[in-house]
C-alpha cells in the first residue's frame, strides 16, 4: 500500500473511529447526536477530500433520509406490538405460561432469546428477532440493558441464512457462482456458525446470568443449541433457504418440551437471575429511567405473586406473536406466492417531480424515487414487504379488535410508543446518511476505500482476517445482505489473486456479515429503542464487540481446517 492509499484509508475510517469514540466514552454523546456528527463528517471527507460530485452527493443524503423510513416503522411496529401486549393483559398470561414451561431463567433465556429468536431469523430477518424477543424477556423480569447485549449476541448464528436464506441467494447473487458454488459456500458458512455457536451462546448468557448458572444448566444449553444447529447445519448442505427457519422450529419446540421435562436443568431456581454483568454501572440509571435495571430475582422467585391467574386464554393472548410469526412465514416463502405480490414493482402511477427525480408506486405499494436531482442516486421503499405495515401494524389492529381494547387503552398504547421513537428517529436519520454517504461512489466508496487498505495490509493471510471486513459491512449497513453485497466482489477478487479457496473466503464474507449484527449501529439503536434504554449504545458496543471478536476467531480457525 502506497502512501496515497494509507492517507486514503485514514481518511474513510476517521468518521468512524470519531462515531465510535463519541459513544463509548465515558460521558458518551448520545446517538442522536453522534450519528447525525458522524454523517456530517463523512459529508466533508466525500466532498473535501474525495473530490466527490456535490450533486450526487447530495442526492445520497436524500435517498439516505428517505432509506431510514424501514428501521423506523419496523422499530415503530414492533414497539407498538409490544404496548399492545402490556395494555392489554396478554403479556401477562405469556409470562405466566412461559413460567410454567420452566420457572429456570436460563431455560427462559435458551427458549425466547436463542431457540424463538432463530426461529424469527429464518423467517424475517431485518432485525425482527430481537424486536419480539427482547421484551419477552424484559417481561419475564429481565434487565433491559444485558437482555439487548445478549439478544444482539445470540441474533448471529442464524443471520447467514435468515429471512429466507436472503443474505445467500441474493446477497451473493451478484457473483453469478454457479449453483453448486454457491450451495458450498452456505455449506461452509453453516459448518463455521455451527462451531460458533458451542461459544457464543454461552457469553450472551453471560450478559444476564452468572457463569455458575450457566455451568449448572449447561446440559440443557447445549442440548437447546443443538436442537436448533443439527437440523440447521443438515438441511444446509442441500438447500441455503430454509437452515434457519426449519433449525429454529425445530429447536423451539424441543427447547421447550426439553424444559418443561427438566432435562438438563438445575433445580436451583432460587438464584440471582442477574449478576455483576447485569448490575448497575456507577452512576447509571435504573431500567425504570432507560438504564440498567437493579439485581433482579430469578423468575421463580416472582412468579406465583405476580403471575399465578392469568387473564386470558392462552392462544388469544399469544396471538400477537403467533400471528406475526404466521404472517411473517407466509409472506416470504417464495412458493406461496404472496413474496411476489407484496413486491410487485409495476408502477401504477408515476410522476415526474422535477429536479428531485421521478415518482412512481405500484399495485403492491412498491415506492421507488428515481434519478435523485438528475443523478443515479434511486431509493425504494417496499410497503408490503418490510416488517412493519404487515406484519406488525396489521397484527396490531387486529389484536385491539380481539382484545377489545376501549379508547383510552388505545390512546395510550399509540402514545407511549410515539414517545419512544422521537430520539431514535434522529439516530436512524443519521446513521442512515452516514451509511449512504459510505456506500455510494462505486469503486471509489469509502468502505471499498478502507476493504481494500484491509486487503492489502494482510495479504496471503487475508483468510485469517476476511470475516470482519464482512463485520465491517454489517456495522455500516445493519445488514448480512448488504455486506455481501458491498463486500463480496472484492472478496472473491481478493481470493482468485492470492490463490485462496473462494467458497471459503466468501463463506467467511457472509459469516462476518451475520457476526457483525453484533455491534451494528442500526440494530443497537433498535434494540435500545425497543426495550426504552437511553444513550447506552457505546456501553453495548463495548459489551457485543467481544462475543464479536470471538466469533470472528472462531471463523478463522475453522477456515483452516475446511481449506
Amino acid at each position: 500500500m502506497d502512501r496515497s492509499q494509507l492517507l486514503d484509508a485514514i481518511v474513510a475510517i476517521a468518521p468512524i473511529v470519531i462515531l465510535i469514540y463519541m459513544m463509548t466514552k465515558k460521558n458518551s454523546v448520545p446517538s442522536y447526536i453522534a450519528l447525525p456528527i458522524a454523517a456530517l463528517l463523512v459529508y466533508i471527507a466525500k466532498l473535501v477530500y474525495f473530490g466527490s460530485d456535490a450533486n450526487l452527493t447530495n442526492a445520497t443524503i436524500i435517498a439516505g433520509l428517505l432509506t431510514a423510513f424501514v428501521p423506523i416503522f419496523i422499530i415503530w411496529g414492533a414497539i407498538l406490538l409490544f404496548k399492545t401486549m402490556e395494555h392489554t393483559g396478554a403479556m401477562d398470561t405469556v409470562r405466566g405460561w412461559i413460567t410454567s414451561v420452566s420457572p429456570n431463567p436460563v431455560a427462559q433465556l435458551m427458549i425466547i432469546g436463542w431457540a424463538f429468536a432463530f426461529l424469527i431469523e429464518g423467517a424475517s430477518g431485518f432485525g425482527t428477532p430481537a424486536a419480539l424477543a427482547a421484551p419477552i424477556l424484559i417481561g419475564l423480569g429481565f434487565s433491559a440493558l444485558p437482555v439487548a447485549c445478549l439478544t444482539l449476541a445470540m441474533n448471529s448464528v442464524p443471520v447467514t441464512f435468515g429471512a429466507v436464506g436472503t443474505p445467500t441467494w441474493f446477497g451473493l447473487g451478484q457473483l453469478k457462482l454457479p449453483p453448486d458454488v454457491l450451495l458450498q459456500v452456505g455449506i461452509n458458512s453453516a459448518i463455521i456458525h455451527s462451531v460458533a455457536a458451542l461459544v457464543i451462546p454461552l457469553i450472551a448468557l453471560s450478559f444476564v446470568v452468572s457463569w455458575r448458572q450457566i455451568r449448572a444448566n449447561i446440559v440443557f444449553v447445549y442440548l437447546s443449541i443443538l436442537s436448533c444447529v443439527v437440523p440447521y447445519l443438515i438441511i444446509a448442505f442441500f438447500n441455503y433457504e430454509f437452515p434457519s427457519l426449519i433449525g429454529g422450529m425445530i429447536g423451539l419446540f424441543v427447547s421447550a418440551g426439553l424444559a418443561r421435562a427438566g432435562i438438563g436443568l438445575s433445580r436451583d431456581t432460587t438464584a440471582a437471575a442477574t449478576t455483576a454483568a447485569a448490575s448497575p454501572a456507577p452512576g447509571r440509571p435504573s431500567s425504570a429511567s432507560g438504564g440498567f435495571a437493579t439485581p433482579q430475582p430469578g423468575f421463580a422467585e416472582v412468579a406465583p405473586a405476580a403471575y399465578a391467574a392469568p387473564q386470558m386464554s392462552l392462544a388469544k393472548a399469544f396471538f400477537p406473536l403467533w400471528g406475526t410469526v404466521l404472517v411473517l412465514v407466509v409472506t416470504r416463502i417464495p412458493e406461496l406466492g404472496l413474496k411476489g405480490l407484496l413486491n410487485a414493482t409495476e408502477p401504477a402511477f408515476q410522476a415526474d417531480l422535477g429536479t428531485l427525480g421521478q415518482l412512481s408506486v405500484s399495485a403492491a405499494l412498491v415506492a421507488k424515487l428515481s434519478n435523485i436531482f438528475g443523478t443515479t442516486a434511486n431509493w425504494a421503499f417496499n410497503t408490503l414487504y418490510i416488517p412493519a405495515f404487515i406484519p406488525f401494524f396489521l397484527v396490531v389492529g387486529i389484536s385491539l379488535l380481539l382484545f377489545r381494547t376501549d379508547r383510552a387503552t388505545t390512546n395510550a398504547i399509540f402514545g407511549e410508543t410515539y414517545d419512544r421513537m422521537k430520539k431514535p428517529i434522529l439516530a436512524l436519520l443519521g446513521a442512515l446518511v452516514m451509511v449512504s454517504l459510505m456506500r455510494a461512489g462505486g469503486d471509489k466508496a469509502l468502505v471499498i476505500v478502507i476493504g481494500q487498505a484491509f486487503a492489502d495490509a494482510f495479504g496471503h493471510a487475508w483468510q485469517y482476517v476476511a470475516s470482519y471486513l464482512g463485520a465491517i459491512g454489517a456495522f455500516f449497513s445493519g445488514s448480512n445482505t448488504v455486506s455481501n453485497l458491498m463486500f463480496a466482489g472484492i472478496q472473491k477478487s481478493i481470493a482468485e489473486s492470492l490463490g485462496l479457496n473462494v467458497p471459503l473466503v466468501l463463506a467467511l464474507q457472509s459469516v462476518g456479515g451475520a457476526m457483525g449484527n453484533m455491534v451494528c449501529i442500526n440494530n443497537i439503536v433498535a434494540v435500545c429503542s425497543i426495550l426504552g434504554i437511553l444513550n447506552m449504545e457505546g456501553y453495548i458496543i463495548k459489551r457485543t464487540f467481544v462475543p464479536m471478536f470471538i466469533y470472528g476467531i472462531i471463523a478463522a480457525v475453522v477456515g483452516v481446517f475446511l481449506g
